[in-house]
């Protein structure tokens, strides 16, 4: 029996499937982006045979540059299909967070909260804005930073109430949430914090 190859042994299990809350426009972004990966695929696909007619394919190194250059766009083509197929996406809109109640910490809230380290105690205080997929902004003015909701963080935040502290384990370690406010965003806070969508940024799984 021969054995597994080393690129299976070390291969990470696919993340499981979720909601995932996104800014409308979002999925509209995805499909161009999938769109331009295909007429690019397209391009290169003709270097290749252009370079094929070149002759001699063991030194032809336009014909190995355009192979290469089709295989990543592949993988990033299949990396996007298994994004969108395997998970739930759905698009919200910003101007709701300005009126939330604050009973509890919802996607749109701004928090303060204090995080006790589990080993050395130590207490650290910040502001987030408990914000859709794939947002990184800080406010320069404020500095409220974007924790985008499928964060393991946020994860553990969303549904707390004020003054509640609450053990749970994070990738640093374990850790004693305590949220200390909830308040809505303002418009201007929004402006500043929310950039123009991007396509998303997707780890390769292979």
């Amino acid at each position: 029996m021969a054995p597994p190859r080393r690129k299976n042994l070390f291969r990470l299990a696919p993340p499981p499937p979720m909601t995932i809350y996104v800014r409308r426009g979002f999925l509209r972004l995805l499909t161009d982006e999938f769109a331009a990966l295909k007429v690019k695929r397209a391009a290169l696909v003709e270097d290749k045979v252009e370079a094929h007619s070149q002759g001699d394919l063991r030194e032809n190194f336009g014909f190995k540059a355009a192979k290469d250059a089709i295989r990543a766009v592949d993988r990033k083509m299949d990396d996007l299909d298994r994004f969108y197929r395997r998970n739930t996406f759905t698009e919200v809109d910003p101007a709701a967070w300005l009126t939330k109640p604050t009973d509890f910490v919802q996607l749109g809230h701004i928090i303060r909260i204090e995080k006790e380290d589990g080993d050395t105690k130590r207490k650290h205080r910040f502001t987030f804005l408990v914000a859709t997929y794939g947002e990184t902004a800080t406010d320069p003015e404020s500095d409220i930073e974007c924790l985008p909701h499928n964060s393991p963080l946020a994860a553990a935040l969303l549904g707390l109430t004020v003054g509640q502290p609450t053990p749970v384990p994070l990738p640093a370690g374990p850790a004693v949430l305590t949220v200390l406010s909830i308040r809505n965003p303002t418009q201007a806070e929004l402006d500043r914090l929310l950039a123009a969508i991007k396509p998303p940024e997707i780890e390769d799984e292979e």
